[in-house]
């Protein structure tokens, strides 16, 4: 499970946030946007800065962003433990990959709804992580998109063991489960999470059910 930022009080980030680590949440999932690259702007590097000082949780950071090889470092050095970039943001993603793997952490790429897997071809086994995008980014609490489950099945073939392959998107307790069933290990949930009468309960009732469907598949 990736928690999303994004859906949390934000007056009560430490809070909540402790809560989650408390309840074995592995990392938190940070969706950073620029009003450019897609059209909402969320948060940058002061609240990273200011929340890397209250947990240990492993932060994903996820760039939806305009020019990602330019703004690595200054996440990096705010205390991201990964970066994920859009495959749409860049000409050159393998200079990309290599920038931020010599930054030192783990990095990963996005692709849209509708971009197909084979645009990620020339750096398919250069990345850690693949990231599906199930709803258009740039706003919370958005519709799973199901036809998404084909491109994660197909990419879950490609990746070897060492790879994750991440889901973003609507995910919640109706589906989570085709989502894991059709491939993907980390799943991406905010509302379903954040905003419930208990987080830390949400969060493992998710995992349950991913796990099980999992298992099943």
């Amino acid at each position: 499970m990736a928690p999303s930022l994004l859906s949390a009080d934000f007056s009560r980030l430490a809070e909540q946030v402790a809560q989650l680590e408390r309840a074995g949440a592995p990392l938190l999932h940070l969706d950073v946007m620029d009003g450019h690259f897609v059209p909402n702007i969320s948060f940058g590097i002061p609240i990273i800065e200011s929340l890397r000082k209250e947990t240990k949780l492993f932060f994903d950071a996820h760039l939806m962003i305009s020019e990602p090889k330019r703004y690595a470092e200054a996440f990096v050095d705010a205390g991201c433990d990964h970066i994920t970039f859009h495959i749409e943001a860049t000409d050159e993603p393998g200079a990309v990959v290599d920038h931020i793997h010599g930054l030192g952490v783990s990095v990963g790429v996005s692709l849209n709804p509708t971009t197909p897997a084979s645009a990620i071809e020339s750096i398919l086994g250069d990345v850690d992580l693949v990231l599906v995008m199930s709803v258009w980014p740039g706003f919370g609490g958005q519709k799973f998109i199901p036809d998404v489950l084909e491109k994660v099945t197909q990419l879950r073939g490609r990746l070897g063991a060492h790879q994750r392959l991440q889901i973003d998107g609507g995910i919640d307790p109706k589906t989570i489960g085709p989502a894991a069933a059709a491939g993907a290990d980390t799943f991406v949930a905010g509302t379903a999470i954040f905003r419930q009468p208990d987080p830390p309960q949400a969060m493992r009732e998710l995992h349950d059910l991913a796990r099980a469907a999992a298992d099943a598949s």
